[in-house]
Formats: structure tokens, sequence, C-alpha cells
């Protein structure tokens, strides 16, 4: 086999020619590779005489004898590098060598993501008309820190990245031989007087894919829409494959660490208006929101029906007053409010109770059910004559795999909170605290875009925390705790307030935000980001929150964030601001305060206390907090994904918090609900058998060598894989469920007069950051104490609870 690898660069030194060069040497015994650089090739120009330069010439002959080709391509500036695509074009103007020729892409970069952005810009080239090459579908080798990737001889160091190569390498070898077959196959057909056989078999993509296992629907997403998609597709009949990128017990998406509060309603017209004033002035499609509204009316048989238990009503059965009043009503002025409701699945929120029954219902149906943790897709495979996606790459086990769906695919990968990158693309913004999951990077919406779908809403999106949704600054990565604690007056009542980057105020500070939504001339909008807000307090206010520390409705120990001066000026300094502004900011604030009217944002006259004349002053730095996207590909009322014309992409569908119906503003409780909408919606149309032209293809009459379809050994379900606990004499193995996250064991070691010796935790997948203090104190208390019912630790009750909750199941063995 001869292959002709392609420097992508006019480099002196190129990471990708030293890459390529190792392919050569590597695999030998593969084929023969030979490596041709571009540097002698001139900048295209279609204005060149009749002839093509003669260094074009020798290249597309040399494509032109070749087997295959491999390029290696680097990343400049997020795209192919420029003298790459020069030479593209020189390919795709005169002659066309490239055409159905078997590629393969590799890359090197000196950055950890390697040169992902150019290969997918490459792709999109070599797809064109005139240039129409056969792209190896995935097995995207994406050699990151290149820089340090080769030995002095030019060799990969890392064996598990030479073990990848090599897997990538094989199935260009098998794409290359089946090509071969192809071809032949086509030109007997040709010559038979059969042309339409013949397109067939070249544009039918079961011919040059190899599916390591093949389902009637694949779901992208464990969280609240992709369990609910999935259980909806297995119960019409469908097998189903359900991925997430979370390891195991991190599962659950923004569901799982949500309050567990579904939005409802009881009546239609009603609801229909007050979701519609929240859109307004930005347009929402009507069939979709007629959808959404039909489900909030029907929630509680829903859940009744579905979910097997009875549904609470939030503004019937919560008590009085109404706790949670603020966020029933979120929107109290606007018409359709009075039927709002909200509903849960018992008496109690924050506790991921929710969530545990979606899984559930996932793990019950495990005939029909396999799931895959740790296991990210990567890209959507399209059949690229009728666009139906027909197939997803995706990562499993560290070895990148093709899955074929039969039906359909469901995207239910959420946001992009943690993709600070589409943050600043789609919101303009700054680095924002994350709320909620750390695993929502936007997979969904760069999948969407591979395949031709349009977007909407991508500016929209939710906050919450104290103030307009801020929390005192922590390094990035950390999640903000204490975000429902918005009610806490202390924070804006007194002398005290927060000035944006310049040392000015910026809003009013006792307005309680509406998912991080304040008043802005006529419209709730969450406003635009400061990179380093703070809170300015004097002493006097310094005290009376160090009194309020212990309010359950508060931050505790928020003080440790203070920044203390003696001086404003001072202070300014410290926290990186101007001090003229802030000095001048105070000086105001004062004199609105002792006038008793704020002129500048008309705060309450009863929420203002001049600061002291002297110091000492403090200061938090905070930053805006995000909760979650609500953008990603649009969709119809079947969950169906659009293009930009507005037509269908088959077998295409999406659910929950990626492209969301909400656009503007938004109220407590509607990810949940549509997550449950949404999802059943998408899984179930997923789930019917499709008959589409594709799948209905004869084969030619001369059969084409078919490509393995049966599934690749061990790719078994992570559900099904047996999970064991060791005990030896005097030790119990004990678990709970009644933590924020899955199961939680322990096993625990009595003495012989059964006294509490050890307890230790062997399995669990609480939050990090809430219960850590839980899983490093609890237990030695249990022990100084001899008994599990200690106090519980403040903010992280829920897994304080399931420890006591499993090791007194483990004790009660022993009696």
């Amino acid at each position: 086999m001869k292959v002709i690898g392609i420097v992508g660069t006019n480099a002196r030194k190129s990471y990708n020619r030293i890459l390529l060069q190792y392919i050569r040497k590597q695999f030998s015994d593969k084929f023969e590779l030979e490596v041709c650089d571009i540097k002698d090739i001139p900048l295209f120009n279609e204005n060149h005489p009749a002839s093509d330069p003669a260094s074009v010439t020798v290249l597309a002959e040399k494509i032109e004898a070749a087997d295959g080709i491999i390029i290696g391509c680097p990343e400049y500036n997020h795209s192919v590098p420029s003298p790459l695509k020069s030479v593209i074009e020189w390919l795709s103007y005169r002659v066309h060598p490239l055409a159905k020729k078997p590629l393969m892409i590799v890359g090197a970069s000196y950055h950890a993501q390697g040169s992902s952005r150019s290969q997918l810009h490459l792709r999109q080239i070599l797809d064109t008309p005139g240039v129409n090459s056969r792209v190896l579908p995935g097995n995207e080798f994406l050699l990151g820190n290149a820089k340090t990737a080769f030995d002095d001889e030019g060799n990969l160091k890392d064996e598990k990245t030479v073990s990848f190569l090599t897997e990538c390498i094989d199935e260009f070898v098998k794409f290359v031989d089946t090509s071969k077959i192809l071809n032949q196959e086509v030109r007997n057909m040709y010559e038979k007087g059969n042309p339409m056989d013949a397109y067939r078999a070249l544009m039918n993509p079961k011919h040059s894919i190899h599916w390591d296992a093949s389902y009637d629907v694949i779901v992208l997403g464990f969280g609240g829409a992709g369990a609910t998609a999935a259980r909806f597709a297995a119960d019409d009949g469908a097998k189903v494959l359900l991925v997430d990128s979370a390891p195991e017990g991190s599962e659950g998406g923004n569901t799982r660490v949500s309050h567990q509060l579904i939005a409802s309603g009881d009546n239609f017209e009603n609801l229909k208006k007050y979701y519609q004033k929240m859109a307004d002035p930005i347009g929402v499609d009507g069939e979709v929101l007629d959808a959404f509204v039909e489900g909030l009316v029907n929630m509680e048989d829903y859940v009744r029906n579905y979910l097997d238990v009875e549904p609470v009503s939030v503004r019937k059965e919560w008590g009085e007053p109404n706790s949670l009043q603020a966020v029933l009503e979120e929107f109290p002025e606007y018409e359709g409010v009075q039927s709002c409701d909200m509903t849960i699945v018992h008496h109690g929120i924050a506790d991921a109770a929710l969530w545990k029954i979606l899984r559930q219902k996932v793990v019950d149906r495990s005939d029909k059910i396999d799931v895959w943790f740790s296991s990210p897709a990567l890209h959507l495979i399209q059949d690229p004559t009728t666009k139906a996606v027909i197939g997803v790459q995706i990562e499993h086990e560290h070895v990148v795999r093709n899955i074929q769906a039969k039906n359909g695919v469901v995207m239910a990968t959420g946001g992009f909170e943690n993709n600070q990158q589409m943050i600043e693309d789609y919101l303009q913004e700054p680095y924002m605290s994350p709320i909620g999951t750390s695993y929502n990077k936007g997979a969904g919406v760069k999948m969407s875009l591979e395949v031709g779908a349009d977007l909407w809403h991508m500016r929209s999106y939710e906050s919450m925390g104290q103030f307009h949704g801020l929390s005192p600054r922590q390094r990035k990565g950390i999640r903000s705790l204490y975000t429902t604690n918005i009610f806490w007056s202390v924070l804006f009542t007194g002398s005290t307030l927060v000035v944006g980057d310049d040392g000015t105020r910026y809003f009013k500070e006792d307005e309680i935000n509406r998912h991080g939504h304040i008043y802005n001339h006529g419209f709730w909008r969450v406003p635009l980001s400061q990179v380093h807000p703070a809170m300015i307090f004097d002493q006097a206010q310094y005290n009376k929150i160090k009194a309020d520390n212990d309010n359950p409705g508060g931050y505790p120990n928020i003080l440790k964030f203070a920044v203390k001066a003696n001086t404003i000026k001072e202070l300014a300094e410290r926290i990186g601001t101007d001090a003229k502004n802030l000095e001048e900011t105070i000086r105001d604030f004062n004199h609105f305060a002792k006038k008793g009217k704020d002129y500048a944002f008309k705060r309450a006259p009863e929420t203002m206390t001049a600061f002291n004349d002297h110091g000492p002053y403090y200061a938090i730095p905070m930053r805006q907090n995000m909760l979650n996207t609500q953008g990603g590909a649009r969709r119809n009322s079947r969950c169906q994904v659009v293009d930009p014309s507005g037509q269908t992409i088959p077998h295409l569908y999406e659910a929950g918090e990626l492209g969301s119906p909400f656009a503007n503003e938004y109220a407590a409780g509607g990810n949940l609900a549509d997550c449950l909408i949404s999802g059943k919606i998408a899984g179930q149309n997923a789930a019917q058998q499709k008959n589409d032209a594709i799948f209905e293809l004869p084969l030619p009459s001369t059969p084409v060598a078919p490509v393995e379809t049966t599934p690749t050994a061990n790719l078994k379900s992570d559900l099904q894989k047996e999970e064991s606990f060791s005990a030896g004499p005097n030790q119990y193995i004990g678990k709970s469920n009644a933590g924020m996250g899955d199961e939680i064991v322990v096993r625990v070691t009595l003495s012989k007069d059964h006294k509490i010796k050890q307890v230790e935790i062997l399995k669990q997948s609480e939050s990090a950051d809430m219960s850590k203090e839980v899983l490093e104190s609890l237990p030695q208390k249990m022990i100084d104490n001899n008994t599990y019912n200690v106090d519980a630790i403040s903010g992280a009750t829920r897994t304080s609870d399931a420890l006591k909750e499993a090791v007194k199941n483990a004790m009660d063995q022993a009696k």
C-alpha cells in the first residue's frame, strides 16, 4: 500500500513533519509512506498561466498514484494554516487528485487540545465540491503538548498515545482497503449500465464506517433530560445506549444539584400568557411553547403516572405562609401568574429526590438501556447525502468508538457553563463561577454546528446568589455555595454597598434578584458582569454580619473572604479599584442615607446607613455566578433539530437545557419541567423506526464486501458491572441512598464489646465542595461518641444524614 503524507505547513521546524516521519517508521509494515513538504508550492493564484506550477503537478501526480493520503495539520489562529489551504485550492482548481481518495487527518500542536479546531475546519474543506475527499470518519488523532511528546530520536514517548495512534492507523488501513473494493465495484456497475446502483453504493455510509456497536437510539447526557429520553425510548421498544462524560456517581447534570422544583400549573391560556410575557420582546416558537405549556398543565399526572409517586403541590400543600412564594410567582406582576404552581415528588426540596427517581427508572430498564460513564460524545456521524445522523463517535475507556444509531440520536448534554470560550463568544462575558455540574462544557453546541443545525437562545442564561447573582470570589473551578440564600438582608441593610470595576455603584443592592435578573428600565435582565465587583462595608456592618453568621438563610463564615484596610484609599488599592471613585461613591452614599433618598438607584431609605467617618473598612471581592445557559440547537415541537432553513436534520433530537425554550426571563422550575417534557417527546420520537431512503436503498447486484457492524467485544453496560465489598471479623457493610449523590457504602469495624472502632467510606459520590468536611470529620466523631447519631455538619445535612444512615445500617447487622 502506497500512502502520501502531506506536511500541512511551510515552517522550517514542524512537529507535524516529525509526526509523519514517525508514522512512516513505526508503521512501515502496513504501508509505504512518502512524506511530502509544501514549502516550495507558491500561494494559490487563479490568474496563473494556463498550466499549474511544476511543484503542484508533481504533488498531484503522487497523490493520483497513491492508495491513500495522511495530512499532518497544525493549527494557527484556531484554523487551518494558510499554506495548506492554498495547496488544497491548487489541488481542486484544474486538477482534482483528492477526489474520492481515502484520507486521514492527524495533527500536532503546542497546546493541550492538539489541533482540534483546525482538523474540524479541514474536514469541512475536504468535503466541499471540487475537493470531495473520502475522509476517515472519527479516529481523531490530536497530539497536544507536541514540544515534549517526542524523544531525541523522534519517537512518541507516551505508550497510550502510541496505542491510540495504532488503532487510528489500523482503521485507516481498513478504510483504504474498503475504498479500493468499493471503487472497483462502482466501476463494474457503471460498465454494466447500472449508474444508480453505483451511486447508491458510493454514497451508502455503511460501506465506509466501521461500527463498533449498534443501537436503536443513542442518548447523549445522563442528566434529567437524558435519563427521561432513554427511559421513554426503551419503553417504546428501542435498545438504547445512554452515555455521559461524567464518571459514575457524578452523573445527573444540573438536575441532581437543583432544588428539585418542577414548574407546573392549572390553566393553559394563563400559563401561555405568563411565559410569553417572560420571553418578550424576544420571539418564541408558538408550537414549541404550546408543547411546553401543555406539559406544565399535565405535570401532576406525569409525576403520578410515570414517576410513580404522588405529586405534591407547592402552592396548595407547602404550608402557610409559603416560604417559596418568591419563586412560585417569580414575576407576580405578569398576567397569568395566578395559574403557576410547582410540583415536587415528596415534602422536601434540594435533596436530589427527583433525580434519584429518574436514575432508578433507567436502572430498572438495564435490559434495554446500556449506560457508559466517563464516555464523552465527540462527533455526530452524518450521512453525506441525506444528512441523517446515523451514529455517534464516543470515547469509551480511552478508545474512540463509532456507534451506530438506527433510529435516532438525542442530544441532552446540557449547556456550556464550563466552556470559557463559548461564554466569551456567545455571552460576551468574563469567567463566571459555576453553581451546577462541572461537566456541562458545550459538547452539544459543538456537535450541532458540525451537522449544520441552527442555533437559538445563545445569549440567554440564568444566575443565582447574593445581590444580583454574586458570591465571594474564589479561585476558578470552585463552585459557588449558598446561592439560593438571596434574602439575607444583613448584606444589603446598613452601611454596605457594592461597586463595579471602577469603584462605583451599578445597581440597586436591596433588589431581590429573579434567577440573577434585576430590573432594568422596564425589563428584568442579568446585568453585564463586572470582572472585579466588591461588597464594601464598615466596622459597624462587619459586626452585624458576624452576629448573624449562624442565620440558616445566610452565608456561613462569609467574613473569611473580607479584606481590611484603615482608609478607603488603602482599601481601594488592596482590591485594585479606583480610589477617587470609591471615596466619591461612599460620600454620595452617605449623603443619600442622611437625606433618606437614593438618588442614584432608588434603594429603600430604611436599608441605608451612612459609613463611619473612620476605619477600619472592609471589602469582600465578589464574582458573577453562572447557574445554566439556555442556548443550543433550534428545535421544533417534536424536539427535532432543525437547520437554518427550518428543515429537520433527520434522526437528530434534543432535550433539556441544550436549546431550551427560554429566551429571556426565566421562572423557577422551568428547566426541570422541560427536561421531563422534552425528554419524553425526544425519546419517543427517536425510538420510532425510521423509513428514510438511506436505510431502504438496495445494495448493488454484486454486493460490496460489508464492513463489520456486529458489536465489538467487551462493550458492556457500566450498570452491569458487578460490585462487591469485603468484610472481615467484626466488620459490617452498611448502605444508604439518602445523600445528594448515589449510594454511600461504609464498612464499620466493631470491637469485641461492640464499640465503634473504625468507619471506612468505601463508596460515595457526594459533591466534594459540600461534603468534604462530612466525610473527613463525621467518622471520627462517631468513633469518639460511640454512636452513629452525631450532629450533622452545617450546610451538608443530606450527606451527614446519609452517612449516619449507612453506619446505622451496618451496626444493625451486628445485633
